[in-house]
């Protein structure tokens, strides 16, 4: 039987639909000014002032400009060699030493733990980052965007707390069989936390999709620059005439300034939003998994 409603519960939920639809309006209709912006007609685009709520005219312009330019197309590449090289680093070593840490065997677990606590806490600054980079040779190389990030504190936590809700009979009946631990972490815990490893493959590859400032001290060789450090160029130093190499009159150049600064917002985030949603089912509860033990 359905239970009527109360005065109270009926205004909470025409309070809480009208709040939430104003947040839903405020997160999309940026989101939808850049895209119309995008496929709009460049001359059209420099006459019109607020909001795009649809189109002006049509034209695709803009996106032939940046995927016609070497340097946009080479730094979309770098983006995605950067972010799945990383990210599989990321998830690699955050596995192995999130069943490590979760063991209640291992020697000193708890002086390591309060050693990965601290770095979280505390780090070394910019100047001994950059240094040890530098004494590394890593400087104006790809694995400079790869090597010195590759473990995360706050990953290895996750893992460790997800790992450690894994019953331990599990392990002692695959040891009885003859299973070593690589066998064990990857044949029964990686499959067991697969929603923990979909949320750290996430936050990972957001981080490293985005990422612009390692690059922008470690890199001097502009083949190797990745997509944000690009975007920034064009979007804050409003560095656009690279991308006007396509363009046969140069005095049109502010017209297709700012639909190129959209193409480009958009090109850059439309990968994050066609992977998200084959990933956002393990979200909630990878990020839940672990919180009330360990």
């Amino acid at each position: 039987m359905k239970q009527k409603k109360s005065f109270g519960e009926i205004i909470f939920e025409i309070i809480n639909t009208i709040i939430l639809s104003m947040v839903g309006i405020a997160c999309v209709a940026p989101m939808v000014h850049v895209l119309f912006g995008s496929v709009s007609d460049p001359v059209a685009l420099t006459h019109h002032s607020g909001i795009i709520y649809k189109p002006l005219g049509f034209s695709m312009t803009g996106y032939q400009l940046i995927f016609q330019n070497a340097n946009f197309a080479r730094s979309y590449m770098n983006t995605i060699f950067y972010v799945v090289s990383a990210t599989s680093l990321n998830v690699l070593l955050a596995s192995i030493g999130g069943y490590a840490l979760s063991r209640k065997k291992l020697m000193w677990k708890n002086h390591i733990m309060f050693f990965i606590l601290l770095t979280i806490l505390f780090n070394g600054g910019l100047v001994p980052f950059y240094m040890v980079v530098k004494k590394l040779g890593l400087i104006d190389s790809r694995l400079a965007m790869i090597i010195p990030n590759a473990v995360s504190a706050f990953h290895l936590i996750i893992m460790r707390s997800a790992m450690s809700e894994v019953p331990d009979s599990m392990e002692e009946s695959a040891k009885m069989d003859g299973a070593g631990y690589l066998t064990i972490l990857y044949k029964i815990y990686i499959p067991l936390t697969k929603n923990t490893i979909a949320v750290i493959v996430l936050f990972s590859a957001v981080a490293h999709w985005n990422s612009w400032f390692h690059a922008s001290i470690f890199l001097k060789d502009r083949k190797l620059f990745p997509l944000q450090l690009i975007l920034r160029e064009i979007l804050i130093q409003d560095e656009t005439s690279y991308i006007m190499q396509g363009v046969g009159d140069f005095r049109m150049s502010d017209v297709y300034a700012q639909v190129i600064k959209y193409c480009t917002v958009i090109v850059s985030s439309l990968p994050l939003l066609c992977v998200y949603p084959f990933v956002q089912k393990y979200f909630e509860k990878g990020v839940m998994l672990g919180s009330i033990k360990g």
